[in-house]
């Protein structure tokens, strides 16, 4: 059956490849970013049947309600909400971290997220829908002073909070924890990390689950190159 999926920081990354994944297996897909011109080659490509590009700063909360107004104006509801526009530390630790880097941060991964989930709520209430964020591995334990790390943990227990007020209204939450991923997030490769399409196949497999399967934490890890048993020796 298809759906119709607004997704965050679709230009590029996991947004991207997500987005590619859902078009293909015939969804509809509300594409949302601060770049104008690449959320535009993506809507060439998918066909304008298919897909809508909506440009917005997810910390600007006048922007995020139109964007949302936007998207159920031309397809008429919503049925997922993949809020996954994020942004990475620029330095190590807190002490040698940068305050409007931290503020930035806090912004885009915490408060930005909130405001995504404020203004789908009531659209996924109405359809029983989906929404799904994305945590981290960083989120799972202590990271050396951290502030990225401390954003995903919000997200992770933000997440449980939203399940809670969307389940009461028969909808669901999953909270995708990625491990490393080979993305634009970083400046140099990792091939040692996981791909984008590591991701958008969890994605599809959370959103395509049944009305009674609730995955509400999905973890993804690069598998280690040392066998288990020999890391721990």
């Amino acid at each position: 059956m298809s759906k119709v999926i607004l997704i965050t920081g679709a230009s590029s990354g996991i947004g991207e490849i997500c987005a590619r994944y859902a078009v293909r297996a015939g969804h509809k897909v509300v594409l949302a970013a601060r770049s104008a011109d690449k959320l535009a080659a993506l809507v060439q490509e998918f066909g304008e049947d298919n897909a809508i590009a909506l440009t917005c700063d997810v910390t600007d909360a006048a922007q995020q309600e139109q964007m949302v107004k936007d998207a159920v104006a031309h397809f008429g509801h919503l049925d997922v909400v993949f809020a996954n526009a994020g942004l990475g530390a620029s330095s190590r630790g807190t002490e040698a971290g940068d305050p409007e880097s931290f503020q930035q941060m806090i912004n885009v991964n915490c408060l930005g997220v909130t405001l995504t989930a404020k203004y789908t709520l009531p659209h996924l209430r109405a359809s029983k829908g989906h929404m799904v964020l994305v945590g981290s591995l960083a989120a799972q334990g202590t990271v050396w002073g951290s502030v990225y790390s401390a954003t995903k943990w919000f997200i992770r227990g933000y997440a449980d909070n939203l399940g809670a007020e969307l389940g009461d209204a028969g909808g669901r939450v999953t909270c995708l924890h990625p491990g490393m991923t080979d993305t634009p997030f970083f400046d140099d490769p990792k091939p040692d990390a996981l791909r984008p399409d590591d991701i958008a196949r969890a994605f599809m497999y959370v959103i395509e689950q049944p009305d009674h399967v609730l995955v509400p934490h999905l973890p993804i890890y690069p598998r280690p190159k040392k066998p288990f048993s020999d890391q721990h020796h």
